[in-house]
């Protein structure tokens, strides 16, 4: 989901650049193989002033990056560029990297070409709700009849851009299979290769309740890449200056007609209003929405006497107190335990010490 947030911002950035008239240029990781710190899909916009946007390594690439996009920017063609550090060498290109892994990272001219003509549909799919595909040439093939850098964005609702009629058809046939699939993938085609990125809409937390303590949470949850919507009866407190990170504001009542949630297939809430017969209310309705997760702020002893009063004894879906035992102190420590405990949530992960883990971190 953070890929999803990312973009965002660096489209955004991209937009300003443009309508001053600037330049800049895209670096996208496209394959990664053993240990690397970003996975398929991380970008870094880096404008003709020098300035940068994002991230494809831990710090170890960007420099060498940066130098070849501003060759791309004084009309160098697109660039695949391959790092290996498997064998072990932390002096691999004179770069100093220790990951022990190969990662490939592809730069392009983001202000001209393909990538600037798709920008506009590029924010406008990350405006909505729904996955899309964003598929790239990285080499040219003549077979196709496709030039390295070409892009087109595929979605349910239709295709923005052209990779050549021929691509065009291969990808729209193989499209329900990708995007329920969710990740990013290079495929080889008539002598060139593709870079498929699947970008599905992050999921959306509700926290119920605007209080003080409400404020780190929603900052935090939204920067880990959430879409926040934030609910209190008081409409004073439910404003974008207490919460300019918040994508929606529900000045309204558990029980109102008014209220809209998200989709809760795809959504968690936190109940923190500090009012036991408004968290109540707040956790039967959601319960009753559908929602998958429902994290309820406060102690266990409050938690089950909710649970007991609204008949929801055994459901698994309350969780209470919500958090991770980081020790915790203060709420931007809850708010950090809270937004960890979500991120286990939604990767499916059972908390641990990264030195516990025996797999790969990202399998």
């Amino acid at each position: 989901m953070i890929h999803w947030q990312e973009s965002a911002e660096v489209f955004e950035r991209l937009a300003e650049v443009a309508a001053r008239g600037g330049s800049a240029a895209l670096a996208t990781v496209v394959r990664v193989s053993g240990s690397a710190y970003r996975r398929p899909g991380a970008k870094l916009l880096v404008t003709g002033g020098g300035a940068s946007l994002g991230g494809v390594s831990g710090g170890c690439l960007e420099a060498d990056v940066r130098e070849v996009a501003a060759k791309v920017l004084a009309g160098a063609e697109p660039r695949l560029l391959h790092y290996d550090t498997s064998g072990g060498d932390d002096d691999v290109l004179g770069l100093g990297l220790g990951c022990r892994g190969r990662v490939e990272v592809f730069v392009q001219p983001a202000t001209d070409g393909p990538l600037a003509d798709l920008a506009s549909a590029w924010r406008r799919r990350l405006a909505a709700d729904a996955p899309f595909a964003a598929v790239t040439a990285l080499t040219g093939s003549d077979e196709a009849g496709t030039a390295a850098g070409a892009t087109a964005l595929f979605a349910a609702d239709g295709r923005d851009g052209s990779l050549g009629a021929a691509l065009d058809a291969a990808v729209a046939a193989r499209l329900d299979g990708w995007l329920e699939g969710g990740a990013a993938s290079s495929h080889e085609f008539d002598g060139g290769l593709l870079f498929v990125e699947v970008l599905s809409p992050p999921p959306h937390l509700v926290v119920c309740g605007a209080g003080d303590d409400a404020v780190p949470l929603v900052a935090l949850a939204a920067d880990a890449g959430f879409r926040v919507r934030v609910a209190d009866h008081r409409p004073a407190l439910v404003t974008a200056e207490r919460f300019p990170a918040a994508a929606a504001f529900a000045a309204v009542r558990p029980e109102s007609d008014d209220l809209e949630l998200p989709p809760a297939e795809r959504s968690l809430a936190v109940v923190m209003t500090h009012s036991l017969a408004h968290d109540r209310a707040w956790t039967r309705r959601l319960l009753a929405a559908g929602f998958p997760y429902v994290g309820q702020l406060g102690p266990r002893e409050r938690t089950r006497e909710i649970r007991d009063e609204i008949g929801a004894e055994g459901d698994g879906r309350l969780h209470g107190p919500v958090g991770l035992d980081l020790g915790a102190d203060g709420p931007r420590q809850v708010a950090i335990s809270i937004v960890a405990e979500l991120l286990a949530v939604v990767s499916g992960r059972r908390p641990r010490h990264l030195s516990e883990r025996l797999e790969a971190i990202h399998a």
